[in-house]
C-alpha cells in the first residue's frame, strides 16, 4: 500500500480559491479586496489575543472590519487565514473531504465579513454543495 504526500499549503490555497470562485454575487464581488493567507499554524501572537492555548483549535481566522463597516485611514486590508496543520487534523477526524472541509472553513470566514447568521453560512454551503 502506498501513501502520498499531505496537502500542502498550496493545495490549501487552490481549494480555497476553487470555493471563492463558486460563491454567488453579490457575496463575490465583496471578497475582492479580502487576502487569503494559509500558513501551517497560527501565529503565537494570533493565538495570545484569541486566548487559545492549543493552535489545533484554529483552523481558520477572518480579520479585519466587515464590509458593512466603512474603511479607515491604515486600516490592513480585510484577510481569510486558513491553518494547514489544524485542517488536516480536523478533517482526518470529521470522514468529510478536504474540499468540503476547506469551503465550510472558508465560507465560516467569509461569513464574518460578511456579518451573515450561521444560518444564512449554511445556506451558502448549500448552495455551493449544488454547484
Amino acid at each position: 500500500m502506498s501513501f502520498g504526500l499531505p496537502p500542502s499549503l498550496g493545495d490549501i490555497e487552490t481549494l480555497a480559491r476553487a470555493t471563492l470562485e463558486k460563491l454567488p454575487q453579490p457575496f463575490a464581488g465583496y471578497l475582492d479586496g479580502v487576502v487569503l493567507v494559509v500558513e501551517d499554524f497560527p501565529p503565537q501572537d494570533m493565538l495570545d489575543q484569541l486566548e487559545i492555548d492549543d493552535p489545533f483549535e484554529l483552523t481558520g481566522l477572518y480579520t479585519g472590519r466587515p464590509v458593512e463597516m466603512e474603511a479607515m485611514t491604515g486600516d490592513m486590508p480585510p484577510m481569510i487565514h486558513l491553518f494547514r496543520r489544524p485542517i488536516l487534523d480536523e478533517w482526518a477526524a470529521s470522514g468529510v473531504t478536504l474540499e468540503a472541509l476547506v469551503a465550510h472553513i472558508l465560507i465560516h470566514e467569509a461569513g464574518h465579513h460578511f456579518g451573515l447568521s450561521d444560518d444564512d453560512m449554511g445556506w451558502m454551503e448549500a448552495e455551493l454543495a449544488r454547484a
